[in-house]
């Protein structure tokens, strides 16, 4: 069954929970992935997903018809991620709305949706990634894996 593409509002998107933790550790990072996996079987949709801790991968899955493109892709959106501090979809919005958002970063920026920070403390701490189907889509998946794990946390 096809997934829906969902549409987004840069309020929306501002407004958008912070995934923020006390901790998160490896095994977070592959109960999160495995969170993913499900929906991404579940919504029918083709895409890789990933989770790191900093630099370091801490899971990594390629479903369907996904391979090394879409890993260099998440990597691409996690550097934006990590530039901005927040979701690699509000960054595309921002810098649609104003294009010097961008101004000096290079190709390695991937400014598509489908990378959301993970919070330690108020610090950036790691990411969730997605890439294989149109951007709000890839987002979509994983805010619903942050959401879905954050309610097993609480």
């Amino acid at each position: 069954m096809a997934h829906a593409e969902p549409s987004y509002t840069l309020e929306q998107l501002v407004a958008e929970p912070r995934a923020d933790f006390d901790s998160f550790t490896r095994d977070d990072a592959v109960r999160l992935g495995e969170i993913a996996v499900g929906i991404i079987r579940d919504w029918g949709v083709d895409l890789a997903v990933d989770v790191h801790i900093g630099d370091e991968l801490a899971f990594r899955a390629q479903l369907g018809s996904t391979g090394q493109s879409n890993a260099d892709i998440m990597g691409r959106k996690r550097l934006t991620v990590k530039h901005f501090g927040h979701s690699s979809l509000l960054a595309r919005f921002k810098k649609d709305a104003d294009p010097s958002v961008a101004a000096g970063l290079g190709d390695e920026y991937a400014f598509w949706g489908g990378s959301i920070p993970i919070f330690v403390g108020g610090e950036l701490y790691g990411t969730l990634s997605s890439s294989g189907e149109a951007d709000v889509v890839d987002h979509e998946v994983i805010a619903e894996a942050l959401a879905r794990f954050t309610a097993t946390r609480a």
